[in-house]
Parts: structure tokens; C-alpha cells; sequence
């Protein structure tokens, strides 16, 4: 029996899986990784253009940080979180170096979603009110508060949280609003969030909870203004606004922050994801000032035991270091400008599937259709057949509903992505025929 064949068995057999049906799972076996490459055991390659789950920023298995993690590990491999830590306190360090001025402090969790479960459970401390508002279009973790924060299907079986509202964000493409331009969708959208908030009443609510770019949702880069006017509903009704760049954050967009790019500063950042590239799981949520000082003098009622793990903490600082020394965020921005948004065009100027291409940074989806007239979306059934025939020629593909995310690490190199557009054209191709 091949390696792979047993990797394979013992998981079929031993793994239950998140988000899958558990019967008849075929799923690649990974054995190791470098920079945006993975391979299995027998050696087979591929180019990763899902960053996993859009996750390993700082590419596969990168030298800088494997080697902090092993030397934490050698030095002290836990703690618990009522301790001062060196290394718990650079990664905060660095963390808020890379924020705005006028933040203060780190929380660690031990990933995105109870990132954002503590950043509403600070909003709602601060503000002594209750409801958090986020979009429908949005997935912001699978933990209780979070996933009800979440928008999509994901949280209609998982309605257990109390104090929640929707409301819908801008998405010209498939405009709610009727609108036609981007300044039209960006003024309809902030009329509607504040009938939202007139409605629920703003005395009741605490926050608003957005992903600065929905990732999951569509890569949904908000149209000028949008952001700047939900910060000032906010400071108009109080309400404290919580940005959620636990995807798009630490180089995605090639930025440090996604919002650094839409003339805004939120009062609580939540991060994950790319801050170490998942090599140790870790999150946390960056507090402003104001909102540090409420519990100066009073509990704050959360923690969880991995809180500030010193292996997450090593991992965080050598990928903070290793991204500015090498460059890594503005390599990220300059890709996706002269390679990935062209090589992207190119494919919508050929393939009639390709709706609409959006993006920035190494961040991007294609939003496929059956006519563009129509902007139909096209099927689940047609989008399992591309996952198909992607993979077939060695591309590891990130799909969400109708569209095809093209997420590779910001590590990715130029000729690796002509090699991966040569692989899209490929396989649009195959299931246009």
C-alpha cells in the first residue's frame, strides 16, 4: 500500500471533517510544502492557489519561522496565560506596530472565530448595550456568537446566540440598491445600514461587526466612501465598529491591513490567519485605547487557556519580522497589480463563464456565470467539475458558491502564476467544451 493510499485510509476512517458530508471523501493527501508549492508522498506537486484555507501568507514551510517555532519549543513549549512572557509580549509588540496610532493592547485567542467572539463580547462590555449588526454577505467563524454574526447558510443550523441583526453591505454586481455606479451603490448601501440602525434602535446596539474585504463571500472590495461612512454612523450612534481582517489581513491585500486602504480606523481589529500563516493556531483582537482603559479597573470576563501560547507567540514575531525585512506585503501588492489582476483580464476576455473579476493584492475570486447578460450564477455541479479538472493539472483550487477564489501566498512568484493562468485557461476551457 502506498503512503498516500494509508494517509488516506486513516482518515476516512479516524478524521471527521468540518463542512463535509463524512461518506465517500476523496480528499488530497499533502505531505509537505515550500513557498506557494505542496506535494504528497509520491512526489506529485502543486501549484497551492488556496493558501489552504487563504491563510499561509508567508508560504509553506518557511525557514524563518519553522526555526523560531523549534527554538521556543526547546526554550519553553507552554504557559499559562496569567504570566508575563517574553515572547507573548514582542508578538503583542509587534502586532500593535503595525496598527493605527491609538491602539493599545492585544487579546490572543487561538484563532478567527473567538477573535471575533471577544471582540463583541468587549463592544457589549464597553457600551453596556447588546445587539451586534454585520452583513449578510460575511462568514465570521464557527463558534456560538460567530457564526451567528455570519451571514451566509452557515448559521441558519446554528442559531443559538442572542442579540444579532443583519443588514446587507455594497456589491455592485449583484446589487441589492439598483444601483449603477459605485458611488450610487456606496450611498444606498449607508442609507439602508442606517434605517437598519434607526430600526433596531440605537441604543440597543453595541457594534458593528464587518470583514473589511468579505473574503468567503466573494472578495468583496467595498466602493469608495463605504467604509469611511459606516465609521461615521458609528461615532454618530455610538456604536462601536469592529473590523474583521482575519482574512484579509498581515499582507493579503498588500496592506497590513486591509482598511488601510479605504480611509478608515476601526475601534477593534480581530486577526488570525496570515499574522503567522497558521503554522501554530493563534488570533486576537487589537484594542483601541478607550476600549483597553474600560477594563483597567474591572475583569475582563473571557480567556481560554492557549491564550498567548509561547509557540504562536515565536511564530507570530519571526513572520512579522521576516514580512517587513523581506518585503513580503509589497511583493503581495505588486503581484497582484502587474501579474495576477492582468493574467485575470486576460481570462475574461476569453472565457464568457468569467462575470466579473475582483481583487487585490494576492486576493481575488472570479464570479462565473452562466450569461453575463443575466449574471446567472453557474452551478454547483459545473463548479465541482473545474475543482476537477484544476486539481488534474496540478492547481490546488479555493471554490465558494459560483466562484473560483485565486488566493496563493504572498510569497508567489511570477512565473508561478503565469503557471497557474496557463492551468485556469486550461480548465475553463475543458468544461466550457
Amino acid at each position: 500500500m502506498s503512503t498516500n493510499q494509508h494517509a488516506r485510509d486513516l482518515d476516512r476512517e479516524f478524521v471527521f471533517h468540518s463542512w463535509l458530508a463524512q461518506a465517500n471523501l476523496e480528499l488530497p493527501v499533502v505531505a509537505g510544502g515550500s513557498g506557494a508549492t505542496v506535494w504528497d508522498h509520491d512526489g506529485n506537486r502543486m501549484l497551492d492557489f488556496s493558501s489552504q484555507l487563504v491563510n499561509v501568507n508567508i508560504g509553506h514551510q518557511h525557514p524563518a519561522v519553522v526555526a523560531a517555532i523549534q527554538e521556543q519549543a526547546g526554550t519553553l513549549a507552554t504557559i499559562g496565560p496569567a504570566t508575563a512572557s517574553l515572547v507573548r509580549g514582542e508578538a503583542a509588540q509587534r502586532i500593535v506596530d503595525k496598527a493605527p496610532d491609538g491602539f493599545a493592547k492585544v487579546f490572543f485567542t487561538n484563532g478567527g472565530a473567538d477573535a471575533n467572539e471577544n471582540a463583541m463580547r468587549m463592544a457589549r462590555l464597553h457600551t453596556g448595550r447588546d445587539t451586534v449588526l454585520s452583513t449578510y454577505r460575511s462568514y465570521h467563524g464557527n463558534t456560538g456568537g460567530a457564526i451567528v454574526a455570519t451571514g451566509d447558510w452557515r448559521r441558519m443550523p446554528n442559531q443559538y446566540a442572542r442579540g444579532h441583526a443583519h443588514f446587507f453591505g455594497p456589491f455592485l454586481y449583484r446589487s441589492e440598491f439598483w444601483a449603477a455606479t459605485p458611488e450610487e451603490e456606496s450611498a444606498r448601501a449607508l442609507h439602508h445600514l442606517e434605517r437598519v440602525i434607526q430600526s433596531e434602535g440605537p441604543d440597543t446596539i453595541a457594534a458593528i461587526l464587518l470583514e473589511t474585504i468579505p473574503g468567503t463571500a466573494g472578495v468583496l472590495i467595498p466602493p469608495p466612501g463605504y467604509l469611511a461612512g459606516v465609521r461615521a454612523l458609528c461615532d454618530r450612534y455610538g456604536i462601536i465598529l469592529i473590523l474583521d481582517e482575519v482574512m484579509a489581513g498581515f499582507g493579503r491585500t498588500g496592506r497590513w491591513f486591509a482598511f488601510e486602504d479605504h480611509d478608515v480606523v476601526p475601534d477593534l481589529i480581530t486577526f488570525a490567519k496570515g499574522v503567522n500563516s497558521g503554522y501554530v493556531p493563534v488570533g486576537g483582537v487589537i484594542i483601541s485605547e478607550e476600549i483597553s482603559a474600560t477594563f483597567d479597573d474591572r475583569v475582563f470576563p473571557g480567556g481560554l487557556t492557549y491564550s498567548g501560547h509561547p509557540l504562536a507567540a515565536a511564530s507570530i514575531v519571526a513572520s512579522i519580522d521576516a514580512m517587513t525585512s523581506e518585503g513580503i506585503v509589497e511583493h503581495a501588492r505588486r503581484i497582484g497589480d502587474e501579474a495576477i489582476a492582468p493574467g485575470l483580464a486576460a481570462l475574461a476576455e476569453k472565457h464568457p463563464l468569467i462575470g466579473e473579476v475582483r481583487g487585490t493584492g494576492v486576493f481575488w475570486a472570479l464570479d462565473l456565470v452562466t450569461d453575463r447578460a443575466t449574471r446567472e450564477p453557474v452551478s454547483a455541479a459545473l463548479i465541482g467539475q473545474l475543482r476537477k479538472e484544476l486539481s488534474a493539472r496540478g492547481l490546488v483550487p479555493f471554490s465558494a458558491d459560483n466562484r473560483i477564489h485565486v488566493v496563493p501566498p504572498c510569497v508567489v512568484t511570477d512565473d508561478e502564476v503565469a503557471q497557474a493562468m496557463v492551468i485556469y485557461d486550461e480548465a475553463l476551457t475543458a468544461v466550457e467544451a
